[in-house]
């Protein structure tokens, strides 16, 4: 029987949601963003504006993680540029921040727990970018899959508004807690520097990667 008109699909769409491995989207977003960034501290107001969560979700979550012991608390100083976002009083004085514990026994299992878990993470980008664009390719690569010579994390092929695609990324990017790299490109265009070997889509093709959606057949 010949499928060659059915997408393919090697991570399928399900029902997979990171807080259901650990109780809350805001715990989860958390995790990640600190096992992610764990050469940096922190403060509050910070944390919920790059989870997109509440302030008091945050703090609760934040004590959940600190009597674990995968995140530690400590004392610092607000920089001028983070001082705006911060309550008046409070400008210039001592403030707690929060920083992963690199230390914790199961630190790096967590991080590779994390990042295999964001590639499956793939049911609301594949169904908004179909919905909102039409897709023929959306394939992980670069940081998701620890191809650290790829230039892009992200090849999405086909017709979708720029807006649309932006604000899919965004999301995407708040559940995994950290930027995406992404290449977006008309099918006649991948076709075309498929077909003439282009350097930048070859060592895309030619590295590890996960593919969500596929209706081009085999690549």
């Amino acid at each position: 029987m010949d499928n060659t008109d059915e997408p393919e699909v090697l991570v399928k769409p399900g029902e997979f949601r990171i807080e259901q491995l650990f109780g809350s989207r805001t715990r989860a977003r958390l995790l990640t963003l600190f096992l992610e960034n764990s050469d940096r501290a922190f403060y509050v107001r910070e944390l919920t504006r790059r989870i997109d969560a509440q302030l008091n979700a945050v703090r609760r979550e934040l004590k959940n993680l600190v009597d674990v012991g995968i995140v530690l608390e400590v004392e610092g100083k607000i920089i001028p540029t983070e001082a705006k976002d911060d309550e008046p009083e409070t400008k210039g004085e001592k403030k707690k921040f929060y920083r992963a514990n690199a230390e914790f026994p199961l630190f790096e299992d967590l991080r590779g727990v994390m990042r295999k878990a964001a590639v499956l993470m793939n049911r609301e980008i594949v169904r908004v970018l179909k919905e909102k664009g039409d897709i023929d390719l959306i394939l992980l690569t670069g940081r998701f899959v620890d191809a650290v010579n790829v230039p892009t994390d992200v090849l999405i092929v086909g017709t979708i508004d720029p807006e649309h695609l932006a604000a899919a990324i965004r999301e995407f990017e708040r559940d995994i807690a950290r930027e995406v790299n992404f290449t977006a490109m008309p099918k006649e265009e991948f076709l075309y520097r498929k077909d003439v070997g282009d350097r930048f889509l070859a060592t895309i093709l030619g590295a590890k990667r996960v593919i969500l959606w596929n209706t081009f057949g085999e690549l």
